[in-house]
């Protein structure tokens, strides 16, 4: 018996229930057996959640002189974009290329400015604002919560 067809044998088997083939022919005799892996009780996996992230705290020389206290996402002047879900944020189409937008970029209304995915869709995360992107505030795939700041545009 070639190679070929007792691959073709083997894959045919595993999409199958068979468990067991057994097959002589001139001489040539081949047996296959697979174990039956009997499914497992399924266990609840309880859900674990991240904590809210900190405040984002951006301090710049002339802040820091005119007040030592830390200033908060609060105080930075611009418009923020909001998350619109719960998912993981990505900062571009994919791995290979390049960000949807950076710091310093001017973007205008209906511009997309990342991608968040939740339940296995993609939903591209467009800019309310015309602008200048002047901080992004979360990092390629990290979890988002609804309403969470994603960038600030000016």
């Amino acid at each position: 018996m070639e190679y070929k067809k007792i691959l073709e044998l083997i894959k045919e088997m595993n999409k199958t229930d068979l468990t067991e083939i057994e097959i002589e022919q001139e001489g040539f005799r081949l047996s296959l057996k697979k174990e039956c892996v009997k499914p497992m009780a399924q266990v609840p996996v309880p859900q674990v959640y991240a904590d809210a992230p900190a405040p984002v705290t951006v301090e710049t020389p002339a802040m820091v002189e005119n007040n030592p206290a830390e200033f908060q996402l609060e105080d930075i002047p611009g418009n923020k974009v909001l998350s619109p879900m719960v998912g993981t944020f990505y900062a571009a189409a994919s791995p290979e290329k390049p960000p949807f937008v950076k710091v310093g970029d001017k973007v205008k209304k209906g511009q997309t400015l990342c991608i968040i995915e939740a339940m296995k869709l993609m939903n591209e995360i467009e800019s309310d604002y015309d602008g200048e992107v002047v901080k992004i505030l979360v990092n390629n795939e990290q979890m988002v919560e609804f309403g969470q700041p994603l960038f600030i545009i000016q």
